[in-house]
């Protein structure tokens, strides 16, 4: 299991409300953000406010002036950071709005800690809007915000919101506390992640000794305290207890510190080797008395660390709850309705490629061939193209392949609109035109219309190498030849197993596709990693990078989800096997092997390669689940060539690398990655990211606030090696 890669970092991804690039959510009219857009850095906090106000202007359907009396242009939840630079940006546009918050201006700010050294990178980020900042300690922080917020003429109203609610186009703002609704044609949410504070769970956790805050730190001089927790608060919290006199124990509940900021691990690390913290890592929690916690180490055994005080420090949940009341989506949950709709489309998607596999068609009028001869177009001039498509057409192999490749190519016209980096483009185009020439237009039209122009006659200059590649056979209107087999040009095997498992040995298709499968794509995997071919030849990657990329952050996350990554290796495993059995059969045919070889491949059993592999997981699984669980579904978790080339990444040179001291623990990079890779856990380790799962779609190098990730590699004598192509791709990623 290690060596196939089955031991990856597997962090989950905080469900969050969903939300676009520009903040837009589920209901029209209502935007997010600040730290609720998933990155949690002040200044991206101030830019986002004052875009999301941008942006609501510049919609052709929004005019200020248009206000009727008592209805907003603008309702601004929340009076943090985000909030703010929204207002101060609003009034300066010149609308009509108001700024709810349900205790006070900045009031995360005004909880932090005193003396709370503030980041405000990247240093070299100036926000949108006239909200700025430069003080990097609380109190000063605090004192700049306030005197601009004053400045501008920023009040907020005192309002605690139970939900939003669209109704008749309009906004309402609904009164926790049973007031009149608040109307407006846009809103901004800002509220952060002010959710309620994660709980132990555990005896005496309710006690006045235990909080989830620390104000003043010189409160605990010469106590006893125990901080919970391994993130920037847990750590912050200790280092600021210690260095007000008090005896801290730090209890966490992993090996090693990963989260945090690198700047606050070398202040911990200092005061560890001073002894004025005590570390108690791989440690729980168990009861927390009156003068003593309970912790439980890994290995059972329980012991006892004096604490007249506990501040714990993990974290908050997201208000989901709003969110949920407001009808906006929460990232990965599915309601009755998403999961109706699932059923639906998965549900076509049984029919769809059952049709496409095995020409079914439960209405003779839907035959492509029956209304093709009614309309007399069979016809036409054999040599003509025209009459090429139309027999080609007569196939529903013809259908599908039109339909995907247009869909590629919509969706990569929108992908490069969407994600404006050069190697987006350079990307979906390449996988554009795989799409669109080898694996549509080669086989379906080019070949099959130079066959009907003579090309592979006797005595035409091709002939032989026809006759090796495309066997003939009598297609009703004269002898046609099995073009379809030229998908294994792009798709090898065992993704195309069917070059291979043949009644006779195909040499020149077992030259080629040996030549693919064991020396072209260990080559490629070694130097640039899985994604070399996945993320830029592969059809199927097409599709996920395309019709599949605003879906992405559905993937699933975390060690169960993991272990289904094994399921392309039981594929890769059956596939293997068949192999075996079909050169078992080539060896001595009339044999049992030879005489139901065909049946356990190409059957329309559920229990034949073709069926459960091709049709229900390559394809009702993998294109049914995309609007639920991203477009890399099929890829990740149980293509054989994916889990071929998962062998051969073990000795891959790719990495992709980080600079960990810029490293925000913000989860960003991970929660964009589509093939459900836990790209932080490398990422604030400063560790190359070599999970074989990447396919080098540079969503995380692309979407990293903090620009920490590059591609890159490591040569033979583990040296790291940045220049060259990888150091171009990972450039082309700047916006």
């Amino acid at each position: 299991m290690t060596w196939l890669h089955g031991g990856w970092p597997a962090g989950e991804v905080e469900p969050l409300p969903e939300c676009h690039d520009d903040g837009t959510t589920t209901v029209a009219g209502v935007r997010i953000v600040g730290d609720l857009t998933g990155i949690p850095l002040l200044k991206f906090a101030l830019d986002s406010g004052a875009r999301a106000v941008r942006s609501i202007v510049a919609e052709a359907d929004f005019s200020p002036s248009d206000s009727a009396e008592g209805v907003l242009d603008l309702a601004i939840v929340g009076g943090g950071v985000a909030g703010i630079a929204a207002a101060v940006e609003a009034k300066r546009q010149g609308l009509r709005f108001e700024v709810y918050e349900a205790s006070s201006a900045f009031s995360t700010l005004r909880n932090f800690p005193a003396r709370k050294p503030i980041f405000t990178y990247p240093t070299e980020m100036i926000p949108t809007g006239d909200l700025c900042v430069s003080a990097n300690v609380k109190e000063s922080l605090l004192e700049e915000l306030e005197a601009q917020r004053v400045a501008a003429g920023i009040e907020p109203v005192a309002l605690r919101v139970a939900c939003l609610r669209r109704q008749r186009g309009l906004i309402h703002v609904v009164d926790a506390e049973g007031g009149p609704d608040r109307r407006a044609h846009r809103a901004i949410i800002a509220i952060g992640r002010s959710g309620d504070h994660r709980q132990l769970g555990v005896p005496g956790e309710a006690r006045a000794e235990v909080s989830n805050r620390l104000h003043d730190p010189q409160e605990y001089r010469d106590r006893d305290v125990l901080v919970v927790g391994g993130g920037d608060s847990a750590i912050e919290t200790a280092v600021a207890l210690a260095d007000a006199g008090a005896r801290v124990t730090l209890s966490y509940r992993r090996e090693h510190f990963t989260r945090p900021k690198p700047i606050n691990i070398e202040r911990l690390e200092a005061r560890l080797v001073v002894g004025t913290i005590a570390p108690e890592m791989n440690s729980l929690v168990r009861q927390i008395d009156e003068t003593e916690v309970t912790l439980q180490q890994s290995d059972g055994s329980t012991r006892q660390v004096p604490s007249q005080a506990v501040f714990v420090m993990i974290g908050r949940e997201a208000p989901l709850e709003f969110f949920r009341r407001s009808g906006i989506a929460i990232q990965g949950e599915l309601s009755k309705g998403r999961v109706a709709a699932c059923v639906a489309f998965v549900s076509f998607c049984v029919a769809l490629y059952h049709w496409k596999s095995y020409s079914w068609f439960p209405f003779e009028s839907l035959d492509p061939r029956a209304w093709i001869a009614a309309l007399g177009l069979s016809e036409l001039d054999p040599q003509s193209v025209r009459y090429t498509i139309l027999r080609s057409a007569e196939g529903p192999s013809f259908y599908y392949t039109l339909l995907y490749s247009t869909l590629v190519g919509v969706f990569g016209f929108r992908r490069m609109a969407y994600r404006k980096t050069p190697y987006v483009k350079v990307q979906t185009w390449t996988l554009m035109l795989v799409q669109w020439i080898p694996l549509f237009l080669f086989p379906e039209v080019l070949l099959p219309w130079l066959g009907r122009n003579e090309w592979f006659i006797d005595g035409a200059p091709l002939r032989g190498v026809a006759d090796l590649l495309w066997e003939s056979y009598d297609g009703g209107l004269g002898v046609e030849r099995a073009y379809w087999r030229s998908y294994g040009f792009i798709l090898a095997w065992p993704l195309m197993v069917y070059n291979w498992f043949t009644p006779e040995p195909l040499v020149a298709w077992l030259v080629i596709g040996f030549l693919q499968t064991f020396v072209l794509i260990p080559w490629l995997v070694w130097r640039y990693g899985k994604g070399a071919f996945c993320g830029w030849v592969c059809s199927c990657g097409a599709l996920a990078e395309t019709l599949g990329d605003r879906h992405r952050h559905k993937m699933p996350h975390g060690p169960n989800w993991n272990r289904l990554n094994m399921l392309g290796q039981v594929i890769l495993a059956i596939a293997f096997a068949l192999m075996a059995f079909r050169i078992w059969g080539w060896a001595f045919p009339g044999g049992f092997v030879d005489s139901h070889f065909d049946g356990w491949v190409q059957g329309k059993s559920v229990l034949t390669y073709k069926w459960s592999v091709d049709v229900l997981l390559g394809g009702v699984v993998g294109v049914g689940l995309y609007f639920w669980f991203s477009g890399r579904v099929w890829c990740r978790f149980a293509c054989p060539l994916a889990a071929l080339m998962h062998i051969y990444a073990r000795f891959s040179q790719f990495r992709i690398f980080s600079e960990k001291k810029k490293c925000i623990s913000c989860n960003v990079c991970t929660s964009v990655c589509h093939q459900g890779i836990d790209v932080m856990s490398f990422a604030n380790k400063g560790l190359p990211m070599n999970d074989p799962q990447c396919v080098r779609c540079s969503a995380c190098v692309q979407s990293c606030p903090t620009a920490v990730l590059r591609f890159g590699r490591v040569d033979d004598e583990g040296v790291v090696v940045l220049d060259g192509l990888d150091a171009s791709l990972t450039a082309m990623n700047e916006r």
